[in-house]
């Protein structure tokens, strides 16, 4: 690995922890059920809160996560868990890109239903039904599976590579898998999830800056050009 490419790695694992943080603030809130609700999820999804929320939270958090595992993976690349790490990195960038056209529907298609229900139209609801039909259920369904495989894959190279704490690896897979059924089962878990996430990421980028700055300085090589 180039001295360049080194440093990259080593940034581009700090927005892991940002990525995870991004992911428990997006937390917070939830909207209510459309089906069961559409006026509280109207006067919810026309909030300047949910529109930055989603487009923060869910759509720049999405390219924040796919830089820092990328940048696990480079990282890795010359440890025994490479190809574990590549397979989590192709996995997790595949589902954020997924993932981001279904937030950025409801980033720009929610607040429409919202402002057409609330001006007096009552066709809202069917408008909200045909946007989200088969087709973004099955792109969800296929990002979500992503999701889970990425972390999984991701948190064993981590716990295999022998440069972290096993413990961060098993966490990482463990929450970016509860993360995700957390969000059929129990909502809650999602917030504690991601707060464990956050703390599992914040070890493994500090761990490696820390080696990176080691082996520059038993290279004779020193961290800033």
């Amino acid at each position: 690995m180039t001295h360049q490419v080194r440093r990259f790695a080593r940034g581009a694992m700090w927005a892991l922890p940002v990525w995870a943080a991004l992911l428990f603030f997006g937390t917070l809130t939830h909207q209510p059920d459309p089906q069961t609700a559409f006026e509280d999820f109207a006067a919810y999804v026309t909030t300047n809160q949910f529109l930055f929320s989603h487009l923060l939270n869910s759509i720049a958090g999405a390219a924040i996560g796919s830089i820092g595992v990328i940048g696990l993976m480079l990282f890795l690349q010359d440890s025994k868990a490479a190809g574990k790490a590549l397979t989590g990195m192709v996995a997790t960038v595949a589902a954020n890109t997924l993932t981001s056209s279904i937030f950025g529907a409801a980033a720009f298609a929610q607040p429409a239903m919202g402002r057409v229900f609330l001006a007096g139209q009552d066709n809202a609801l069917d408008f909200y039904n045909n946007v989200y039909a088969a087709p973004l259920f099955i792109t969800a369904l296929v990002s979500l599976l992503l999701f889970m495989v990425g972390g999984v894959f991701t948190g064993i190279a981590i716990a295999a590579s022998n440069r972290f704490p096993q413990w961060t690896g098993w966490v990482y897979a463990v929450t970016t898998v509860g993360f995700v059924l957390s969000n059929f089962l129990l909502p809650v878990g999602q917030s504690v999830t991601s707060a464990l996430l956050i703390v599992a990421t914040l070890v493994v980028a500090w761990i490696a800056s820390r080696e990176v700055l080691r082996q520059g300085d038993g290279a004779g090589i020193t961290t800033a050009d």
